[in-house]
């Protein structure tokens, strides 16, 4: 006969697991939410949080210790969103295993969150903006070049579905692997796989500088003997593209090596472009 004690120990050795419709809720708060607060102390601590409380209210019922893992949750923090999922993942289940009663403390679970953060946003941001953006963009620019509306289409559905299933498919591994999912990320090998994407990364953007950035001078000089000389043809017979590229490169060294924001960047070449047209230099 079971006594009231017996049904008490029952209860309290009892295992929270989380199902597949709260993993889902996680993942979805981090997605959508990541990068809603915002500040210079906190960065990503919220959105991060945000995404840890639908496991988090299942996981600590009880009220202090909810909020004690909130705390621990709400510290600084930093990623790339993308591949990030993956550390959200592995977040969820060691907060699983430690309400669970496994030999994991917070401060462990914290400090393997942030000692994650910078090796995956190094990888990151090589993919994502620097090769992935890139990429599509060039790919919608061209589609829209004849007034298309292929082009914007293209990149939204594009981007939002390699994000969405690559999200949900890094946050998934990180909970089901836990710290053996991000070894492969942060390995030795990765350093030769960011190396190489951000390679890739700049030869996109060099083929598509190339391609859609034009600019040219209509300077004509008249020699003293008659002779008319255009400027711009006198460049492509020596080297073609030379504008785009100083002015490419310019901007590259104006935002890289002198902190300019890309707004004040933008400002400053409608200014240049305004000033050059008004005198006849372009």
């Amino acid at each position: 006969m079971t006594t009231k004690h017996d049904q008490l120990s029952t209860d309290i050795n009892a295992k929270i697991a989380l199902d597949k419709k709260d993993l889902i809720k996680c993942w979805r708060s981090w997605m959508m939410y990541n990068l809603s607060s915002m500040s210079f102390e906190r960065l990503e601590s919220f959105g991060f949080c945000l995404g840890m409380m639908p496991a988090l209210k299942k996981l600590y019922p009880n009220k202090d210790k909810r909020q004690e893992a909130m705390k621990r949750h709400s510290s600084f923090y930093n990623t790339e969103p993308q591949l990030g999922a993956i550390i959200s993942g592995l977040a969820v289940g060691l907060e699983e295993k430690k309400a669970n009663g496994e030999p994991i403390d917070g401060e462990t679970i914290n400090t393997l969150k942030v000692g994650l953060m910078g090796p995956i946003a190094g990888i990151g941001d090589s993919m994502v903006p620097g090769m992935l953006v890139p990429i599509l963009l060039s790919i919608g620019m061209a589609l829209a070049a004849g007034g298309s509306m292929l082009g914007p289409l293209f990149y939204i559905v594009a981007f939002n579905a390699i994000v969405i299933v690559g999200s949900y498919t890094l946050f998934m591994k990180g909970y089901k692997m836990g710290t053996g999912s991000v070894e492969v990320l942060v390995s030795h090998k990765s350093t030769k796989i960011r190396e190489a994407l951000s390679l890739l990364g700049v030869f996109v953007m060099g083929g598509v500088a190339a391609s859609y950035v034009n600019l040219g001078t209509g300077l004509e000089f008249v020699t003293s003997d008659g002779v008319n000389i255009n400027v711009q043809a006198m460049l492509d017979g020596i080297f073609p593209k030379l504008m785009p590229l100083v002015i490419v490169l310019g901007t590259w060294y104006a935002m890289a090596k002198k902190n300019l924001s890309p707004v004040k960047a933008m400002l400053s070449l409608v200014v240049i472009s305004a000033l050059g047209v008004a005198v006849g230099l372009f």
